[in-house]
């Protein structure tokens, strides 16, 4: 993505009822060629070298004893209530929140995996990380940037377990949602429950189920900040987020927010700082005439001349399901691709920030691993340019990788959605598939 659409959860599957897809061994076996001839096309490295899987497991050994160890070098955030929510399929969990109200300010907290703790410059790891970039999503398939024997155990913020984060806590007023105070440090943690986005709404409508005040309270903080974002003209592509994404999304951003404004603002130090560049205005009016000639569509005549963003967002609001996707494609064509700079030089024009970077996502991201690295020791990785440059052609390759894995899949009769969703079961039994490989595969 371009950062057109600023969402914080990569594209996991939210499907929580339904079986995988079912397909032949044919089908699976095509798949991989596919993936594989994309993964040497984009230099995608799918395997872990043995000296990275094997430092990987060594981290992973003597851990509660360690965290008993940190305790008293961190702020002992165990008591106060916490939870996650994540896809029902996630593998890992990196972002939990706790939030508290008090009379005139919203007290939130946003805690963090504390992955450089276990990933750092002299680790085999950090290289791997530096050389993949992301972890790259395809449908039924992830290619993860750290080993999941670390990131999805003692990187991950399970429940009833002590673990290291890294928490963003910030005070915010009531009434304007600005930061009345602002603090990074390291914690350990221990979150009550996980949540799925489901099991999230469900606790908002059901007022004596656990946590449900506690989401109800987050729903409307995260609500209130998201109709400010709008206010302000930041770009909503997605009108009809639902509550526990709408909670997750806003609490991520602003995050994010808090933390780069605490690297430029309060320190003056380079980071891995997220720009995203204007459109000019002749491919503003070009989206928005293309927009306005949908059937069904109308940009209200006071949105015009005031923000395109906000023209967009307007059209979103009243436009009729079926023409969402052709809003949103007629956005993206126009937008420059958001990358990597170790200033914020010009800002992020799809989130209307003046300052914005990744803090939130370490065990996906290059960028918040580098960053988190940078909050704790105040000093700035010598290559930082370098690391900027190739974090973002890695996320294009990715996101190319995606686009073609997604395509090939559509030329071969599936659904990417719903594999992406749901999984993959393969079956030798033709009967028994869903989908079978046609007679010719596409090159």
């Amino acid at each position: 993505m371009s950062d057109a659409t600023p969402e914080e959860e990569p594209a996991q599957g939210t499907a929580e009822d339904q079986g995988p897809v079912t397909i032949t061994q044919g089908l699976a076996d095509a798949l991989a060629d596919k993936r594989e001839s994309l993964f040497a096309e984009f230099e995608i490295r799918d395997e872990f070298p043995p000296e990275v899987v094997r430092e990987a497991k060594d981290r992973t050994e003597g851990v509660q004893q360690e965290i008993q160890d940190e305790i008293d070098e961190r702020r002992d955030l165990r008591e106060l209530t916490t939870w996650t929510t994540d896809p029902a399929d996630a593998q890992d969990f990196d972002d939990a929140i706790s939030i508290e109200e008090a009379a005139d300010e919203y007290h939130l907290w946003v805690h963090i995996a504390d992955v450089s703790h276990y990933v750092h410059p002299d680790s085999t790891m950090w290289a791997e990380a530096v050389e993949r970039g992301n972890t790259v999503y395809l449908p039924g398939y992830t290619i993860h940037m750290l080993p999941p024997i670390l990131a999805e155990t003692v990187c991950s913020l399970v429940p009833n377990e002590d673990r290291l984060a890294h928490t963003v806590e910030m005070r915010l007023d009531k009434e304007t949602l600005s930061f009345e105070e602002l603090d990074i440090y390291k914690s350990v943690i221990n979150s009550d429950e996980r949540l799925t986005y489901k099991q999230c709404e469900r606790r908002l409508e059901d007022a004596d189920a656990p946590l449900h005040e506690e989401c109800t309270l987050a729903y409307d903080v995260a609500d209130q900040l998201h109709e400010q974002r709008k206010a302000d003209g930041s770009l909503v592509l997605n009108p009809s987020r639902d509550r526990a994404h709408t909670i997750i999304e806003e609490c991520m951003l602003k995050a994010n927010k808090a933390v780069t404004h605490e690297l430029m603002w309060n320190r003056g130090v380079e980071a891995m700082y997220r720009v995203h560049p204007q459109p000019t205005p002749e491919q503003w009016n070009e989206a928005l005439k293309e927009i306005q000639e949908l059937d069904g569509v109308s940009i209200p005549g006071d949105a015009w001349g005031d923000d395109p963003r906000k023209a967009v967002n307007a059209a979103l609001e009243e436009a009729p399901d079926r023409q969402l996707n052709k809003i949103q494609r007629a956005v993206l064509k126009v937008m420059p691709r958001a990358k990597y700079m170790n200033d914020p030089f010009g800002g992020h024009h799809a989130l209307n920030f003046d300052i914005y970077g990744h803090f939130t996502s370490p065990i996906r991201r290059l960028s918040d691993l580098i960053n988190h690295w940078i909050v704790h020791e105040n000093d700035v990785p010598e290559t930082l340019v370098e690391l900027c440059d190739s974090a973002s052609d890695k996320q294009k390759d990715a996101e190319t990788a995606e686009r073609l894995y997604k395509q090939f899949m559509q030329e071969v009769g599936l659904d990417p959605y719903a594999v992406n969703n749901r999984g993959v079961e393969v079956t030798d039994d033709p009967e028994d598939a869903q989908y079978d490989r046609p007679e010719t595969v596409p090159e």
